[in-house]
């Protein structure tokens, strides 16, 4: 493990750090009535210090939980460091979730204090609040309200709170808990991950090291900060640099505001950059002639070039070509992003190779890293100093990989074990659980079972192979990882959603669910009617299609991984029907209970 010295010691250091020394930039970006308005750094600083003197008035002492149920916003972020300040843990949630949620959430952390985005949030916690403490009564002592007015006891309007003065700080420890971030958990209830402030700013300290950014970057926030990758690497990480962050509307208004906002950074999950992907693709099928061959022999010069780039060669004239094809094709595609897009981070889950090329063909570097809530997030990462596509880097200062082949008995291929400053402290409460992911290394540092599958190629890079509890055996005894195989299925104009299925089965099907918008457009034009989806997909036309799309999109498969039936679903995999968690992860078991019937009938028939 390389030697690493921390910038900062804790989330105050880095909250001191920023707002003196940048006071005077932007740093949240809202619009309001059509325009975007920016807050200062010092006005940032003005609002945490007297939030911070409110919530000590409130009784919020050190070790004590505030919960939030809201979406990325500046008070966020005030809430956030007022809580860091007191030495409280800060525990978000998103406002997509379901009420149970919340209340499982609230119950289990003990929070004193919750924070909720609007009245209707604070309502709806309202009517479960006194079932808090499991019968001995609310831990729940205050509910802020961030839009609208205080209206029931014990609730109190954000805006009011802002005339206090600032509170002491807390005398902070390494090991001081900042934070619960709650796994998703595609199975059972979510897990409280302990992250301490040594954890977070640790990990920030990492990325000035590999990644420093400058006061001049500016992303578009639409990664919920709720989850430890946009709450890391964008919210804290930007905001200890002095960039600047402007806060998309929705997520239907991000390629608008991506215009208006004219973003250097962009944090995303691989799901908005295959929706980038699909699109462009879309647009181009549409347009055809003249753009789209500009538009493919664009794409073939600048895959030429990376080639030769990886073998140190060039063309001369390849160079010239891209010149043309950069100002004729790929400065409008990066201007439809504001024109100053320069990096794109991916985390969450692998992007696909296919997508990772093009993204960087149209000249925005794609930097891919890895990590889970339980590792801060970040463990490894792709850098200015070493990249390589297909992979998520090497590990970041302070931090070693190691793979367990032990586990899966694979030569190459093993679990991913994380050891660092970035290894959480454990899951709150669970004690059989943190039993069954912390591991002892060598020198007695802690190591963290990460359940991911990967190995590491001779020049330290990581790859990501799957999730080893998604890995299943077919009857043949082959392991099949589905995860990959549904990415890249994914890439389909015509597919919204898949998920490959066959445990102990002689084969796999898939249950796929349309991109209807392409379909129906599709169907159009066969003169097909699309009045009623359930019909449209019964077709033999439509079946015929979908069968085509995945013997092309699955060709490079191997030939036990190939999807020999399917059947085609209406409803999408979504986080209000349970079958998506809100970080985006497919709900395996819920998605059965909806289609179950439909896949066994593959298999029955």
């Amino acid at each position: 493990m390389s030697q690493f010295t921390p910038k900062f010691r804790n989330l105050v250091d880095l909250y001191e750090h920023a707002t003196t020394t940048f006071a005077d930039r932007p740093l949240f970006g809202t619009k309001q009535d059509g325009r975007w308005v920016w807050m200062t750094y010092g006005e940032f600083r003005k609002q945490v210090d007297a939030l911070r003197g409110a919530l000590a008035e409130l009784g919020l002492e050190k070790g004590d939980r505030i919960a939030i149920v809201a979406n990325n916003r500046p008070e966020w972020a005030i809430a956030a460091y007022a809580s860091y300040g007191l030495g409280a843990a800060f525990v978000p949630m998103y406002e997509s979730q379901m009420p149970k949620d919340w209340k499982f959430i609230l119950n289990d952390c003990g929070a004193k204090v919750l924070v909720a985005a609007n009245d209707t949030i604070a309502g709806q916690v309202a009517e479960f609040r006194p079932e808090l403490g499991e019968g001995e009564g609310s831990t729940l002592e205050h509910v802020i309200v961030l839009d609208g007015e205080a209206s029931r006891e014990h609730e109190h309007a954000f805006a009011d709170l802002l005339a206090h003065e600032p509170a002491p700080y807390a005398e902070l420890e390494p090991s001081d808990i900042a934070g619960f971030i709650y796994t998703s958990g595609t199975t059972g209830n979510p897990k409280g991950v302990l992250l301490s402030h040594e954890n977070l700013a640790s990990n920030v300290s990492a990325i000035h090291e590999f990644f420093p950014m400058t006061p001049d970057d500016r992303s578009l926030s639409f990664l919920p900060w709720a989850h430890s990758f946009g709450q890391t690497c964008e919210l804290h990480g930007l905001f200890s640099m002095g960039a600047s962050m402007g806060i998309a509307e929705a997520v239907d208004k991000i390629v608008a505001n991506l215009s208006e906002v004219q973003p250097t950074l962009l944090f995303s999950v691989p799901r908005i950059f295959n929706r980038i992907y699909d699109g462009l693709h879309k647009r181009m099928d549409e347009e055809g002639g003249l753009k789209k061959s500009l538009f493919e022999s664009a794409m073939k010069n600048a895959e030429y070039r990376k080639g030769l780039a990886e073998q140190r060669k060039r063309s001369g004239w390849a160079d010239f070509k891209h010149g043309i094809f950069d100002k004729l094709v790929f400065s409008k595609v990066r201007d439809r992003f504001g024109g100053r897009l320069k990096y794109a981070f991916s985390g969450g889950a692998a992007l696909s190779r296919e997508v990772a090329d093009f993204i960087d063909n149209l000249g925005i570097m794609v930097y891919e890293g890895y990590g889970l809530t339980e590792t801060s997030p970040i463990a490894t990462a792709n850098s200015p100093s070493g990249r390589k596509i297909g992979s998520v880097g090497k590990p970041i200062p302070g931090v070693r990989v190691e793979i367990d082949t032990a586990v899966t008995g694979d030569p190459k291929h093993g679990e991913i074990i994380v050891y660092g400053h970035n290894v959480m402290q454990g899951y709150y409460g669970l004690d059989e659980a943190n039993a069954k992911v912390f591991v002892e290394g060598e020198d007695g540092e802690r190591g963290f079972r990460t359940g991911d599958m990967g190995y590491v190629d001779g020049d330290g890079f990581l790859y990501i192979s799957g999730r080893i509890k998604e890995q299943y055996k077919l009857l043949n005894g082959k392991y099949v990882v589905p995860t990959p195989l549904e990415e890249k299925l994914k890439l389909s104009p015509f597919i919204a959603n898949v998920m490959v299925y066959g445990m102990n089965q002689n084969f796999n099907v898939a249950l796929v669910i349309p991109d209807f918008e392409s379909l129906e457009k599709w169907a159009q034009e066969k003169g097909l009617h699309t009045d009623d989806r359930e019909k449209l997909l019964a077709r033999p036309e439509v079946q015929d299609l979908y069968q085509q799309q995945l013997d092309e999109w699955s060709a490079e498969f191997k030939q036990y991984e190939k999807v020999r039936k399917f059947t085609l679903g209406t409803e999408d995999f979504s986080i209000e029907n349970g079958m998506l968690t809100p970080s985006m992860k497919v709900k395996r078991r819920n998605v059965m209970k909806e289609y179950g019937e439909k896949i066994d009938a593959l298999y029955a028939e």
